[in-house]
């Protein structure tokens, strides 16, 4: 669901989209904090927010880090 978010803020499209890891935070919903796999050797991690259930909103991306390698932590952020 963020892929079409993410590539509207980057301005291409990505082939490979594969989440390899990812951690939450609870919050006044959830954060997810997502290492995903954007093809060759580079990853990009992600911050996705999802509401309460309560609140009927879709999930969205909050920020992204570019330029990740495999071996990159997965940090909160």
């Amino acid at each position: 669901k963020v892929k079409p978010l993410l590539e509207e803020k980057e301005g291409k499209t990505f082939d490979v989209f594969t989440a390899v890891e990812f951690k939450t935070q609870v919050v006044a919903g959830t954060n997810y904090f997502i290492k995903v796999h954007v093809g060759n050797d580079e990853f990009m991690h992600l911050r996705v927010f999802r509401s309460l259930p309560h609140e009927n909103k879709p999930l969205s991306l909050h920020s992204y880090k570019s330029s990740k390698t495999k071996h990159d932590e997965l940090t909160f952020f």
